[in-house]
């Protein structure tokens, strides 16, 4: 019987009160496990993301829900499980798209464009606080104390392009930086 229950587990979406995503997903943790509903309950995560800043030549790793009031369950719905997520303090229902408020689960697509893996690993996220077009200064390396215009910003590869001014006679110079070699002019 529990494989048969595992085959029709599906992700669901439950709709929380702000702040209380972590918290709805601990407790509803604890009921399963105290419950032993592992077969029936899955699954149950709070998507975040691990954002990198750069800001004031600092960096700092924050970790950020990705959305805020929901929390995400893969479990097999029957009365018995629905009556015990729907009832987790913080909880406010599951998201549904039917006229009869029945709980409706993700379809692969949506799974997929959710970013849910098998895994629980965090999506890693750069944030600097300059852009195109801003004047930087170089920080570090063999252009340390120059400035020049940010060209290219390059998340993915955590590099920056800047056209350095003040080299050979006037003429800009593109060069490549790591994203915290530079910081914004003020």
């Amino acid at each position: 019987m529990a494989e048969e229950e595992k085959k029709r587990a599906e992700w669901y979406v439950v709709h929380t009160y702000s702040g209380y995503e972590s918290k709805v997903a601990e407790n509803l943790r604890k009921t399963v496990e105290n419950r032993h509903l592992e077969d029936m309950i899955q699954d149950i995560r709070v998507p975040t993301e691990t954002v990198t800043e750069i800001k004031d030549n600092r960096t700092r790793q924050v970790e950020r829900k990705i959305y805020p009031g929901y929390v995400i369950i893969k479990m097999v719905m029957t009365d018995e499980t629905w009556y015990i997520v729907r009832n987790i303090r913080g909880c406010t229902g599951f998201v549904c798209s039917d006229a009869d408020n029945k709980a409706t689960p993700l379809t692969p697509d949506e799974v997929a464009r959710l970013g849910i893996t098998d895994g629980r690993e965090a999506a890693e996220i750069i944030e600097v606080d300059y852009n195109v077009g801003d004047t930087v200064r170089i920080i570090e390396g063999a252009f340390e104390d120059y400035e020049g215009v940010v060209e290219h910003v390059d998340l993915q590869k955590n590099c920056v392009r800047v056209l350095v001014q003040a080299l050979f006679g006037g003429r800009g110079t593109s060069v490549e930086l790591a994203l915290d070699q530079v910081e914004p002019l003020e």
